[in-house]
């Protein structure tokens, strides 16, 4: 009887140590584990890819992202800025004992820059391990391009004309030429002041001849009419 309760409490020890052995590895991988609130920590895996890690969006490369930290000798990483149009889904920072992910908007993470103090998970002896790699995941949106604006009509503006006329200093031209004149010469005159034996002048230089032969022609009618008046009186 004695011999079989001593091999009940070597088995029960037995038993007992292997169960306290269990919960000391499951509490070492969980404070190996444990490192940031802020992320999901994913135990012994490791992830190159937004596909292999299983989150939305690409990779995006590290020139869209303004950045501190994230290398081999570093054990935090620092993300400030993103590129514009960038639109980030998730962060994975790998190192230890697995990978942390971080989602901008949950877990107490902003929802917009800047990410500060991101980490990888604790390694196996509880100490914060530093950063393998990292990378980003989310999608990029090119603005449109604007279309140029069309060319406004060009203006033209009629020119008013001026309130005064406007005042020259400069003389026509004159000309030394005399004007040709058209008339034609006059007739030369002869000596008796006619003109030529024409008919008569308009002017009054040879008038008086015309008045003296008809006062000779009524002169002598009427030295006619006398001498026959005087041959019927005899």
């Amino acid at each position: 009887m004695q011999i079989k309760s001593r091999r009940r409490v070597r088995s029960a020890v037995t038993v007992v140590a292997f169960a306290t052995a269990a919960l000391l590895g499951t509490a070492g991988t969980a404070l190996a584990t444990r490192s940031d609130d802020r992320a999901t920590q994913v135990v012994a895996e490791n992830a190159t890819t937004c596909e292999g890690a299983k989150l939305p969006g690409k990779v995006l490369p590290t020139s869209d992202l303004t950045f501190t930290g994230g290398t081999q000798k570093d054990i935090h990483l620092n993300i400030t800025e993103v590129a514009k149009g960038v639109t980030v889904t998730a962060i994975v920072v790998k190192g230890g004992h697995g990978y942390n992910v971080y989602v901008p908007g949950e877990k107490g993470l902003p929802e917009n820059p800047p990410w500060t103090q991101l980490r990888s998970p604790l390694n196996k002896g509880d100490q914060q391990a530093q950063i393998s790699h990292w990378f980003v995941c989310g999608e990029k949106k090119t603005p449109p391009t604007e279309q140029p604006k069309p060319s406004e009509p060009t203006k033209t503006s009629t020119a008013k004309p001026p309130t005064s006329a406007p005042t020259t200093t400069d003389k026509p031209s004159q000309t030394s030429e005399a004007p040709t004149s058209t008339t034609a010469p006059a007739p030369a005159v002869d000596g008796n002041g006619g003109n030529g034996g024409g008919l008569a002048d308009t002017g009054f230089d040879n008038a008086w001849l015309l008045w003296a032969g008809g006062l000779l022609v009524l002169a002598g009618a009427g030295v006619l009419v006398l001498l026959r008046v005087r041959r019927k009186a005899d």
